[in-house]
Order: C-alpha cells, then sequence, then structure tokens
C-alpha cells in the first residue's frame, strides 16, 4: 500500500510566516501529504516567502534555481510559491519561473488543497471575501509545549519603507470567541505557552460578546484559561501600546517580562520620511512607562539603516537610542527598496557608508545583549522545555525573557515548566542546573 505524498516546506522570514507554514501542512495533510525535510524526497514543495528582508525576491530565484534538477526528474513535482513575495509578483513567478505550479498569496493559503487537485498552473493572490481561519483545520496539529496564534492581519499604518499593506491588505483582527476556543483546544492537548500573533498585534480590536475588545482585554481573558501558563505577543507599534496593554504588563502574571517593540530610528527627521507617526521622545517616553509597569522587562527592537536621506548626524541619533534604552537583541537592516513603496523612489545612502553604519550598530547591539545574559547569571529564571538537547541529559527551552536555556536535568520532560538557575552565559543561550 503506497505511503503518504511528502510535503516540503520552506519558511523565510518571521514567526507569522512560521504560522502560516503550519498551516499550510495542515491543510495538506488532509489531502494526504505529510511533512519531510528533504526536498529531494518530496512530492510537494512549498517555498513561504517573506519581503522583509532584503533581497527576498532574489533568493526565492535563487532557490527555485535549485529546484531544477528536481523537478527535471520528477515532472510530477508540484512547487509551490506562497507568502509575501507571491502575492507582490504574481503572474510574473511564473512567467519567469516554468517549473512552479502554484502562487498562492498569504491570505489565500486556504485553497492551496483545491489549486492542486484542480491541476496546471494556477495563481491565487487576491484578498477572498471569506475568512481563510474558517477553512483550516481544526483541531490543528501540535509540535510542541508553545504555540502561535494569529489574531491580527495586515496593516493600516503604510510606513514609507514597507510592503505589508500592500501584501498583507488592511487590518482585520480574529473574533474574540474562536480565539479563546483556539486558545482552549491548544491548551487542552498540551500548550502551556501561546505567542499572539499580527503585523502589528497591539491594533487588534477583535469583535467581542459586547463589542470591540482591545489586545490587553483578550490578554486578561486568555489568562483565565487553565493551564495557559505563558503568554508573549508581537509585532508592535509604539503608536498602539495603550495605556490598558502597559498596565498588563505590570498586572498579568501569564504575560511574560518580554516586548518586541520596533523603533527603526531613532531621528526625528528619518521617522517622519518613514511615516512612522511617532518621535524619538515618544519613544523613549513609552518604554519609562513600559518599565515602571515592569521592570524587569526585556525590550528587543527593529532599526533600518541607510535610509534615503540619513546623514552622519540622523545615525547618530539612532546609536545615542540604543545607548539610552539598552536593548536584550535588535533585528537590524540595511535599508533595501521595496518596489512601491514611497521610500523606493528616493535616493539611498551609499552602500559602503549604510554597510559601515549597519556593523556598528549591530557591535553596539551584540555589547547590550551580552551584557543582558550575563546580568542572569545567578538569578533564577522560569524554563519551558520545548526539547531534548544535543547532549546526554539536556533540556532545551525559554526563558521568561524568551532566552535560550540549556539545562542539565536528565529526568527533565518537553513541556515541563522548571525553575532554573543560570550557571553560565554566552552571546545567544543561557545554561543552568533545576533549583527544585
Amino acid at each position: 500500500m503506497a505511503g503518504p505524498k511528502k510535503l516540503f516546506i520552506k519558511t523565510y522570514g518571521c514567526q507569522m510566516n512560521v504560522y502560516d507554514s503550519e498551516r499550510m501542512a495542515e491543510a495538506m495533510g488532509a489531502e494526504g501529504y505529510a511533512l519531510t525535510d528533504q526536498s529531494s524526497d518530496a512530492d510537494m514543495v512549498l517555498l513561504n516567502t517573506c519581503h522583509i528582508r532584503e533581497k527576498a525576491s532574489e533568493k526565492l530565484y535563487s532557490d527555485l534555481g535549485r529546484l531544477r534538477p528536481l523537478k527535471k526528474a520528477n515532472p510530477d513535482l508540484k512547487i509551490g510559491v506562497a507568502g509575501c513575495v507571491a502575492q507582490a509578483e504574481g503572474a510574473e513567478i511564473l512567467r519567469r519561473m516554468p517549473l512552479v505550479d502554484l502562487v498562492v498569496g498569504p491570505q489565500s493559503y486556504h485553497r492551496l488543497p483545491e489549486m492542486v487537485a484542480a491541476g496546471g498552473r494556477a495563481v491565487e493572490t487576491e484578498f477572498p471575501p471569506e475568512d481563510k481561519f474558517d477553512h483550516l483545520a481544526a483541531p490543528r496539529a501540535m509540535r510542541g509545549p508553545a504555540a502561535f496564534l494569529t489574531v491580527q492581519e495586515g496593516c493600516d499604518k503604510f510606513c514609507a519603507f514597507c510592503v505589508v499593506p500592500y501584501t498583507r491588505g488592511a487590518e482585520v483582527s480574529r473574533p474574540v470567541d474562536r480565539l479563546l476556543a483556539e486558545a482552549r483546544d491548544l491548551v487542552s492537548r498540551g500548550v502551556r505557552e501561546i505567542t499572539l500573533l499580527g503585523q502589528n498585534v497591539n491594533a487588534y480590536h477583535g469583535p467581542g460578546p459586547d463589542g470591540d475588545w482591545s489586545l490587553a482585554r483578550l490578554i486578561r481573558a486568555l489568562a483565565e484559561v487553565p493551564g495557559l501558563d505563558r503568554l508573549r505577543y508581537t509585532t508592535s507599534h509604539p503608536n498602539d501600546m495603550g495605556d490598558d496593554l502597559i498596565a498588563a504588563h505590570g498586572d498579568v502574571p501569564q504575560l511574560m517580562p518580554y516586548l518586541h517593540l520596533p523603533v527603526q530610528s531613532g531621528s526625528d527627521r528619518i521617522l517622519k520620511a518613514m511615516n512612522r507617526k511617532h518621535t524619538r521622545d515618544d519613544y523613549l517616553r513609552l518604554v519609562d512607562r513600559i518599565r515602571a509597569a515592569r521592570p524587569d522587562i526585556l525590550l528587543t527592537s527593529d532599526f533600518i539603516v541607510g535610509f534615503p536621506g540619513e546623514t552622519d548626524r540622523d545615525f547618530a541619533a539612532t546609536m545615542d537610542l540604543i545607548r539610552s534604552v539598552g536593548f536584550g537583541m535588535a533585528y537590524s537592516f540595511r535599508y533595501s527598496a521595496r518596489p512601491g513603496t514611497p521610500a523606493a523612489e528616493k535616493d539611498a545612502v551609499a552602500a559602503d557608508i549604510a554597510a559601515a553604519r549597519l556593523q556598528d550598530l549591530q557591535a553596539l547591539v551584540t555589547v547590550q545583549q551580552r551584557a543582558a545574559q550575563d546580568a542572569m547569571v545567578g538569578h533564577e529564571v522560569g524554563v519551558l522545555y520545548e526539547k531534548a538537547g544535543r547532549l546526554a541529559g539536556q533540556m532545551v527551552g525559554k526563558s521568561d525573557h524568551l532566552h535560550a536555556v540549556h539545562v542539565n536535568d536528565p529526568a527533565g520532560k518537553v513541556g515541563e515548566l522548571v525553575r532554573v538557575r543560570i550557571t553560565a552565559a554566552s552571546t545567544n543561550s543561557l545554561a543552568g542546573i533545576p533549583t527544585g
């Protein structure tokens, strides 16, 4: 008897894409596909793309080129492109790459099974009127004690450098009752930590039983779900950090002391050019308020260097902001134009200057990151075991502050939430021993 068909998914970029890849795997699983970690074994290959990273399209076409020998050896191999690059380029991908069978945008991936069943080459990049979540498999497949839950998609901010409003659409928030039901189902099957996802997650305004709910109110309701020990959310915009959400960081024990809060630049002139709609001082005052509510919170951020028009003085302001705030980590990128965005029409900073600035910024952030890690040595933290480590008797999990922690615990089991004393630190991880 023939076994299940095999599906290989390569996921680019953000946590939203990780979540989307999981849901696509579930959708195709209902059609008899099982995941494989080898593209050479696959009956179908999906490349789930992200348009945030630099040269996203080039990376996609390079990866598609590497799939040509597989398609030549197996003409029945299905190759699909999903995600934001698929949404942005649509039929152009089919034109440039005859080996591609399917192109599907992030709002239409629930239609993958019917596209595969129909055969032929197809593009689906519309924003369908129906809610894709109504068409996705339930209950969800489980892959560990921590899970993502998309609560909001799209963005109405229209930052000058960003394609998300064009590839993900306008802000849409999922109904409260569906989110609570999905969270309860996840917990009933072993999930102890949920990260709430959205392109602009703290703009959540989902319909509830008595009107629209804010993200803070949703978090407080989720905290009442028995067995849900940890909550996180990402990614946030500074303009949507309302008083109730800041207060939740101090009031809700399940809400972990970690916040990713992108600022992008420390220069008011560049922030205005980026259409961020906040100033440097707005951000700094916000950080003070958040830390007043939760003094032990770890802040991380995003930075773009070399944005069109950025001067040495503008970059110095960004470096000064980093020194003033002190971040536990940051994602930083050299600006690269995204077609169709307002900033793409401006003259870019010279590549060598932008590269040098990026190197300086990353060096500063690395110093801060290492200091934050070193400061954890000797402290006791909670660690949720997510998998066995590479060494005998070792477990690996995430701390309250989202640090990766390697724990010497021969009796440890996946899904346990353990108190751990940190004994050593490196730039990217911690090591410790159980205290109980």
